[in-house]
């Protein structure tokens, strides 16, 4: 039978669905290669079942015009061309497109090595253009107005949010690395906090004197009163006691962009671009911000160098004297 991935405590647990085949469980035993032998996150794995599901979905309903019944040995090129081009005109980004051609290639990659399919119809098959778009950080100001609006309130779930803020600004993690901490991931003598990020990687970022202030104020005098029991780990939690969701952070971190007037501009990252960029306008060298964010290749932090690039270059058109 087919199955579902359902991220659970980060764990992968299976469900049944409607249909079932010899196709669902290739790609079953695709998903399982990639949690077990590459180790890739839950998440990923999620998004790789969503991707390649939809595209069993669609060889099921090709195979009748076909006249066949839904099999490998009908996932030709140009039946993957269809495909792609049916994902364009149903209006997903070419971003997405992109991201779940490259779901099919890595699936018939493994098809191939496995020898389940004699021929890789993706072998020739290129990768749709992405038009790259540069993520939008906030300016050292913003960052100010945002981290300031948690201060003015006295409640429990403003001290933990301004706890949780400093920290993103702080360390650059991700808002899936920040909800996974647990308590005893802060090292407070040494300035430190154990992060795990994709991969289940762990790295270990220094954290400045001010986040780690707010932090002990927040695990001192607010959690043990949020908390019910000692058996929740988590560092952040809500008003239930339990660990706190990357949807309700990303709730919170809204709510607080509203009120300091940034509008639309915060996404779940902002605070991560905003800490890279002003990190490298800084002077930081573009190997230390990748250790930090925790890149496996140095490429994706050079996205930053054309932020910093833009602001190198008003900077020299505001203050030349023949600009």
């Amino acid at each position: 039978m087919s199955s579902c991935v359902n991220l659970m405590f980060s764990k992968l647990i299976l469900c049944k669905m409607s249909w079932g085949d010899t196709m669902n469980k290739d790609v079953d035993s695709f998903l399982n290669y990639l949690l077990v032998e590459k180790g890739f996150s839950g998440n990923t794995i999620a998004a790789y079942h969503n991707d390649l599901y939809q595209l069993l979905e669609f060889v099921e309903g090709q195979a009748p015009r076909m006249g066949k019944t839904p099999s490998w040995a009908i996932v030709n090129r140009s039946l993957l061309l269809s495909y792609i081009l049916n994902l364009k005109q149903r209006n997903y980004s070419s971003t997405t497109v992109a991201r779940k051609t490259a779901a099919v290639k890595s699936l018939m990659h493994f098809l191939f090595a496995e020898k389940i399919i004699k021929v890789d119809p993706t072998e020739n098959l290129g990768a749709p253009k992405v038009s790259k778009s540069l993520p939008k950080p906030l300016s050292i100001y913003e960052v100010r107005q945002l981290l300031e609006q948690p201060t003015k309130s006295r409640s429990r779930e403003a001290k933990r949010d301004k706890a949780m803020l400093e920290m993103l600004y702080a360390s650059g993690m991700r808002v899936s690395e920040l909800v996974s901490l647990n308590i005893e991931d802060m090292n407070f003598d040494e300035g430190t906090i154990r992060c795990r990020g994709k991969g289940d990687k762990e790295r270990l970022l220094p954290i400045h004197q001010q986040a780690i202030n707010y932090l002990k104020e927040y695990l001192d005098k607010v959690r043990p009163k949020m908390v019910y029991g000692d058996k929740e780990k988590a560092m952040f939690v809500n008003r239930r006691g339990d660990r706190l969701t990357r949807q309700g952070l990303w709730q919170i971190l809204k709510n607080y962009a509203l009120k300091a007037n940034l509008g639309t501009k915060i996404t779940p990252h902002t605070l991560r671009h905003s800490f890279a960029t002003h990190l490298l306008n800084g002077g930081a060298d573009l190997r230390s911000v990748q250790e930090l964010l925790g890149h496996s290749n140095i490429s994706t932090t050079q996205i930053y160098t054309h932020i910093t690039s833009e602001h190198m270059r008003k900077a020299y058109d505001a203050s030349h004297p023949r600009a």
